[in-house]
């Protein structure tokens, strides 16, 4: 009779392993003296092939804590480089994760399943590898929040306490994230393979990610070309979608944007509260250069950045290679436009365009800067209007009276569109969430978990993320926005 181990086979596939061979270190994890499962995303195993069951006893704890490796991983930490806050480093790299390998899902799409925070790698430049469970928590949290409110995201498979202290100014309890991505392949991976300073290295990278992320670019008339375009594509779309939740990443370095589109690494990322472009939260990024504003402009230079590792694969000639670059480049903030409009517009009930729309939709900004509103009940209760009662939106402003010709432009395009009532309500309560992960949440079931080890609120917030448009009775608390306070809220890195 087969045991559990043996029965808990991940099938791995590892691509990445097996071609970039310049791009990575093999290493293993470190040990835990005496790991708990904290949460294991079972809908997620399914859809990664996998038996929650099995993945849910003593053999899959021993995986999700370093313990143990599963049969077929081939564990490494990946190279990159990247530009920090504008600086450029040339070697960076997996300080504090572990690719244990790849494995086909049930939709036939090729997934990366990682450790965060399983212990020092060639890349951990003095650090001890570790992560303290608040972050590993957090980003649980967050990206399962992110991923039902359909933006493109890391998942989390399961968090554990280690059991370990990790130094952090003082001693905090330790954590690891297992963390699923369509790949770790990130705009820093590309500049890494520059930095090697031979072609055919980031010629390997570029090939490899187009057969594995942008096969459609193969045939194109110019296939690096058109995959700088795709990377383009999927990043605007990213942006724009964190744009119309309020979200701000916080550390938008190279190193940070994968070239799928995928929202990685959440350590310093939060949701606005009262609606201000300028809104920073990281505690590291003093100049406000990550600021929520300032997220579509860092978009096209991190962009810009990659264009500049692709040049030699363009064409062979370096002019004609900048000039198609240059064009593409030219073209991602109208991209980024058009992506943000179409998520902006149901957001207001609107179906159709009108050349206006953008005009109507940054004048509603404007009031609510002006008037401190919150970001995401504005959005929400606009509904309430077209049901009769405008009360609840014109309370969260400072002037109650503030919006009142903007409401009354709304509702003359709505009539434009020719849609009943009852149809754009419902539309409109599909795309604007009644909860989001509010900091002061976050922050209060972080606390519950790590100070008190009691993880109950934690689960309770993450049931609640999970069904964000979904507005319950008994829930107002998570709907509610965090109390005002002199004190600007800060998030830290993981690290």
């Amino acid at each position: 009779m087969e045991s559990k181990k043996e029965l808990l086979d991940f099938n791995f596939d590892n691509s990445f392993s097996h071609n970039l061979e310049d791009f990575f270190v093999s290493c293993s994890s470190e040990p835990s003296s005496s790991p708990q499962l904290l949460q294991l995303n079972r809908k997620l195993a399914k859809e990664l092939g996998l038996n929650p069951d099995l993945l849910d006893s003593e053999e899959g704890l021993d995986i999700f804590s370093g313990n143990d490796l599963p049969a077929g991983s081939d564990p490494l930490a990946q190279a990159y480089s990247g530009h920090q806050f504008g600086g450029f480093s040339p070697l960076l790299g997996d300080g504090r994760a572990l690719l244990l390998g790849e494995v086909i899902d049930s939709n036939n799409q090729r997934r990366d399943i990682q450790l965060k925070g399983s212990g020092r790698t060639p890349f951990s430049r003095g650090g001890d590898g570790k992560s303290a469970l608040g972050p590993v928590l957090r980003e649980y949290l967050i990206s399962e929040h992110m991923h039902v409110l359909g933006i493109p995201t890391t998942r989390a498979l399961a968090a554990v306490a280690t059991g370990d202290q990790v130094n952090r100014d003082t001693l905090l309890p330790g954590g690891i994230l297992t963390r699923v991505a369509a790949s770790h392949i990130r705009v820093g991976t590309f500049q890494f393979g520059t930095a090697l300073g031979e072609i055919e290295k980031i010629k390997k990278i570029t090939d490899y990610s187009i057969s594995r992320h942008y096969p459609e670019a193969t045939n194109s008339d110019n296939p690096y070309l058109t995959f700088f375009e795709c990377v383009s594509n999927a990043q605007a779309l990213l942006v724009a979608r964190w744009m119309s939740v309020g979200f701000i990443h916080g550390v938008m370095n190279t190193d940070n944007m994968t070239i799928t589109g995928e929202t990685i690494d959440y350590g310093p990322c939060a949701f606005m509260d009262s609606y201000f472009p300028g809104t920073v939260f990281s505690s590291i990024d003093t100049q406000g250069r990550y600021a929520y504003s300032n997220q579509p402009s860092v978009l096209s230079w991190n962009l810009t950045r990659l264009a500049e590792t692709l040049v030699p694969l363009v064409d062979d000639n370096q002019e004609q290679a900048v000039a198609l670059l240059t064009t593409a480049i030219n073209n991602i903030h109208p991209l980024y436009q058009g992506h943000w409009l179409a998520q902006m517009r149901p957001k207001i009930g609107l179906t159709t365009e009108d050349i206006l729309d953008e005009e109507l939709i940054n004048d509603l900004l404007s009031i609510m800067e002006e008037g401190q509103a919150d970001f995401t009940l504005v959005f929400r209760r606009l509904s309430e209007v077209l049901k009769g009662n405008a009360d609840p939106i014109k309370e969260l402003f400072k002037d109650p009276q503030s919006c009142d010709a903007w409401l009354v432009r709304w509702q003359e395009r709505l009539a434009r569109e020719g849609n009943t009532k009852d149809l754009t309500i419902k539309m409109m309560n599909k795309v604007n969430p009644i909860y989001i992960a509010r900091n002061h949440k976050v922050e209060e079931v972080l606390s519950a978990a790590v100070n008190q080890n009691d993880v109950k609120p934690f689960l309770d917030f993450l049931l609640v993320l999970e069904r964000p448009f979904d507005e319950v009775k008994g829930n107002e608390a998570y709907a509610s926005p965090g109390p005002v306070s002199d004190i600007p809220y800060k998030t830290f890195c993981g690290t």
